[in-house]
């Protein structure tokens, strides 16, 4: 009995891990894409939509989401507050 505590008690850690890193790892992507996503509202709002301020934040906003994709399959959609699974995501969603 003692050797299969021996020998599950590391999966079992291992596999912790590993949903812990995960978790971890959405979490940045919806931190990254929150962040992106706000900041574009404001440039939006100080400096209208075709600023370059905007431009620039609507780039880091389709940079986080791509980031999110490639890692996790999903990404943040902060205005509808939803994960998606889909890559349909509109680089242009907040053009006007």
């Amino acid at each position: 009995m003692k050797s299969l505590y021996v020998v599950m008690a590391p999966i079992a850690l291992a596999g912790a891990f590993l949903i812990g890193a995960s978790q971890a790892q959405a979490d940045d992507c919806q931190k990254r894409t929150i962040n992106a996503d706000h900041k574009l509202h404001d440039a939006i709002k100080k400096h209208g939509p075709d600023s370059p301020d905007a431009q620039h934040w609507r780039q880091e906003l389709t940079a986080a989401r791509s980031y999110c994709w490639d890692h996790e399959h999903k990404w943040w959609d902060e205005d509808a507050h939803a994960w998606h699974n889909e890559h349909n995501w509109d680089d242009h969603d907040h053009d006007h």
